[in-house]
């Protein structure tokens, strides 16, 4: 039985909704944290359904029993990730599990200046020490991360930020097409799988970008990191969040997101999605 964990998320629905066109849905299961989230079309599919939380490893045993692969969608809403993602691992383990399919990051480093990416590094160590077969999926940037970045733009013509650096923005539903490929494919031996796009974006190329699809002059203003700060802090961010979102200004102006790979589109047998694409297809929620 091929496991998703995080189905209820983004890019768990999706790589769930597209396993459903590959193999029959008595090999597909779902551990979720929230039952009721679970989309309709899921539900409603024959997919086994099982709550599991990172935070339970009997809940995790239990959602993943009969599991031969297992994909963990790295976690996002947890005080410590890490020991989440061990208990997932963990359990992945104990079930008997032949392999482990991890969401990880094309920047994943114990040095990075964006504290996911150390989370990142750590769960890839718990999966080298783990014994189990493990693909470690090097996911590029999200570009709903763009999205949130560039929103106020829309409105005000201008996108005021931080000084920072090429990025490789990279789609959910390329993600979701290359992590389904993982759980059911036998040539997914790398232990460490580059999945970018196929070009790197700093935010003066986004403004262009903009700019031409919208017909409105939309300015990239570099502001210091002392001002950024200040106004999330007025915002009401907790300052977790805040050192998050100035650590990925930081990490991409060292250039920790600027490298491509040609992997993404090899597995998807076409271009990925670009940010003009996205732009194109998500500009009208702006307007």
């Amino acid at each position: 039985m091929l496991i998703i964990t995080g189905a209820t998320g983004q890019l768990g629905r999706q790589i769930a909704e597209l396993l459903l066109t590959k193999v029959p849905p008595t090999e597909i299961g779902l551990s979720v944290r929230d039952e009721t989230k679970v989309s309709q079309k899921l539900r409603e599919s024959g997919v086994r359904i099982r709550l599991g939380s990172y935070d339970n490893p009997e809940s995790l045993a239990f959602s993943f029993e009969n599991a031969t692969r297992v994909l963990i969608i790295s976690s996002n809403g947890s005080s410590d990730p890490i020991s989440s993602h061990k208990n997932a691992i963990d359990a992945a383990k104990v079930v008997g599990a032949t392999r482990i399919i991890y969401t990880g990051h094309m920047a994943a480093a114990s040095n990075s200046l964006f504290p996911p990416m150390i989370t990142h590094a750590a769960t890839k160590k718990l999966l080298e020490d783990s014994g189990v077969d493990f693909t470690f999926l090097a996911n590029g940037f999200y570009m709903e991360s763009l999205m949130w970045l560039i929103g106020e733009g829309f409105k005000t013509g201008i996108i005021a930020a931080p000084l920072d650096g090429p990025i490789s923005w990279t789609a959910h539903e390329d993600l979701a097409a290359a992590a389904t490929a993982a759980l059911i494919a036998d040539d997914f031996d790398d232990f460490n799988v580059s999945l970018t796009g196929s070009e790197a974006l700093n935010l003066d190329d986004v403004a262009k970008i903009v700019t031409e699809l919208t017909g409105r002059n939309i300015k990239r203003v570099v502001i210091s990191d002392e001002e950024y700060i200040e106004k999330l802090t007025n915002l009401g961010l907790p300052k977790f969040r805040i050192d998050i979102s100035m650590g990925l200004f930081r990490a991409a102006r060292r250039g920790e997101f600027v490298s491509v790979d040609p992997t993404l589109e090899k597995i998807l047998g076409r271009n990925p999605v670009n940010v003009r694409e996205h732009l194109a297809s998500n500009i009208q929620s702006f307007e």
